[in-house]
């Protein structure tokens, strides 16, 4: 079983990080409710099922006003996916950041998230971050609590590579089904990888073998940051580079030969991959989700000339 399911949308999902306001300060409001229904509206409309939390998303307030739009509109809750994620606490007075993936942390953490999205459960529990201080043994019993009380349906990771996973899995009575990592066009380290072995790295930092054990035991890898902020899309980056500029340029190109949007391009790049990548789109502008909704045509219909073409492009030198 994986995550989800295949929609039209072909495996996208929505990431809510952007709901909510700011992280810090005000509460919700009227606004930020509005914003969530508009959000998950667009979403639904280019059919994305599976929408992606974590409990700090802006400080508790993206679960929150979710919950909210769920709670106003009868029958929303049968027809999507919940997922969220625990396992980081956030910065406060007198406490560093750090990760806590202890049994008492997993339980409450993940009441604190079906509190502010007023549901009774989740579809996936993803464990945010790996924890160092981690006991297997303490989240299989968390887990197995957890999906015994009917609040979580399937386990899932994010940021973990293919050795952890399988440290992880060893203690656990129910399969790991997703693992979320950073994944973009712009963001290739999962990439390089796969063809830098035997090579100098070029800067590259990524455990090989990651992408081939999820595949091999038939976890679903979702990609957050797919849209790699705008780089490719309009948005100046930070430091631009002639690769950036010569990038954003052969997106276009294909966008217009193929009549879809740029955003489809870059979506479509990575959905070409045979792991069977799922994007995550954070974006909160209905227009930009929409722009998203021919991302698995272009990857069926992607040549393997336009695939690579994208990727030396990026990088900005040939293959080794």
């Amino acid at each position: 079983m994986t995550a989800q399911s295949e929609t039209a949308a072909g495996r996208l999902i929505y990431g809510c990080m952007g709901l909510g306001g700011p992280w810090e300060g005000s509460e919700y409001a009227a606004a930020e409710i509005e914003q969530a229904a508009a959000a998950i509206e667009a979403a639904m409309g280019i059919g994305i099922t599976l929408f992606d939390h974590a409990d700090i998303y802006r400080s508790g307030k993206s679960e929150a006003v979710f919950g909210e739009v769920l709670a106003r509109t009868p029958g929303l809750r049968d027809k999507i996916q919940l997922q969220t994620k625990c396992g980081i606490r956030l910065s406060r007075p007198g406490v560093d950041g750090h990760y806590d993936l202890s049994k008492d942390a997993i339980l409450e953490r993940v009441n604190g998230s079906l509190e502010r999205l007023r549901t009774d459960y989740v579809d996936v529990l993803l464990l945010h971050r790996p924890d160092p201080l981690m006991e297997p043994a303490e989240v299989a019993s968390a887990v197995g609590q957890l999906m015994a009380e009917g609040k979580v349906r399937q386990l899932g990771v994010s940021n973990m590579s293919g050795a952890q996973i399988a440290f992880l899995q060893d203690r656990l009575e129910v399969p790991i089904v997703a693992n979320q990592l950073e994944m973009s066009l712009h963001r290739r380290a999962w990439l390089e990888s796969t063809v830098l072995v035997n090579h100098d790295a070029l800067g590259y930092s990524f455990p090989h073998g990651t992408l081939e054990h999820c595949v091999a035991q038939g976890i679903e890898l979702q990609a957050y940051g797919s849209l790699a902020q705008g780089r490719y899309t309009g948005s100046t980056p930070d430091s631009p580079t002639a690769a950036d500029a010569a990038t954003s340029a052969l997106v276009a190109e294909l966008a217009e030969a193929k009549g879809v949007t740029p955003e489809a391009v870059l979506l479509g790049w990575l959905m070409k991959h045979p792991a069977r990548i799922s994007p995550v789109l954070g974006s909160s502008n209905p227009a930009r989700i929409a722009a998203c909704a021919d991302a698995a045509a272009v990857a069926a219909a992607m040549t393997r000339a336009e695939w690579y073409g994208l990727w030396v492009a990026a990088r900005g030198s040939k293959l080794p």
